[in-house]
């Protein structure tokens, strides 16, 4: 994956389908995918999708994370394959079941509608989570890192692409699950900018060198003053860690 663009995923975090617009039609042009998550999505609905295509979006990560029995999940999976997003994620802690048939849902939806099958990714442990709260309060014993494996190989085994995992999770996943498994990294931060609401985070540079395929990142781009500037700034980042020359638009 030579072209960094490829690389980075805008999160499209806002409260209404017009911001979000905006925010496409001026990042479209960088060639970077965009991610849709649970308030976009609840405000506008699925017919949202076809309006930021509209708007420039070539690929589209459906971040709903879904969590709920194998017949729910592998309908919403199809639901969604059939808008012909290009990833979709749902929790491992769904259980190997639901990811089985969530995996088998989407590519014979994505079949019948005649659109590429998604990338289906799995949810690990959210970033906002830190180990203090995955022992105390959600009872998970041992080190957050080896929890996260366990769920990136139950990921692996059910047939998914990939996980959703932080950055400092990478490296393990990626020698544990191996070169063909797909890992998209959130709570990306560039140098020196505020951590916000994440526990855990990276820098592009550190997530990429530590293994990550597809970078999130969301209020550094979209909340800076000159978000192309911001998108491009993270992708000459991206191409520095992973030793590709970028070639900015004239």
């Amino acid at each position: 994956m030579r072209d960094p663009a490829r690389r980075l995923i805008i999160a499209l975090d806002f409260p209404d389908g017009a911001s979000a617009e905006r925010m496409t039609a001026l990042l479209a042009p960088a060639g970077v995918a965009f991610k849709v998550g649970l308030e976009l999505f609840v405000a506008e609905g699925p017919a949202f999708l076809e309006r930021l295509k509209d708007a420039g979006a070539g690929r589209i990560f459906l971040d709903l994370k879904f969590h709920d029995i194998p017949n729910t999940v592998a309908g919403a999976v199809a639901s969604a394959a059939r808008a012909g997003v290009w990833m979709m994620n749902l929790h491992a802690s769904a259980g190997s079941e639901a990811m089985r048939r969530g995996a088998q849902a989407a590519r014979a939806a994505a079949d019948d509608a005649g659109v590429d099958p998604p990338l289906l990714i799995a949810v690990t442990v959210l970033t906002s989570i830190g180990a203090e709260t995955l022992r105390e309060e959600l009872g998970v014993p041992g080190p957050i890192e080896t929890h996260v494996l366990r769920l990136a190989r139950l990921a692996r085994d059910a047939g998914l692409d990939g996980v959703v995992a932080p950055g400092p999770d990478a490296s393990s996943i990626r020698q544990t699950c191996g070169p063909g498994f797909c890992i998209v990294t959130p709570g990306i931060r560039p140098a020196g900018s505020d951590v916000q609401d994440q526990a855990r985070v990276n820098t592009p540079q550190q997530a990429i060198r530590a293994g990550s395929d597809y970078l999130v990142v969301g209020r550094p781009v979209t909340q800076a003053p000159d978000p192309l500037a911001a998108c491009h700034a993270i992708l000459d980042e991206i191409a520095l860690a992973s030793g590709t020359a970028l070639q900015q638009p004239d």
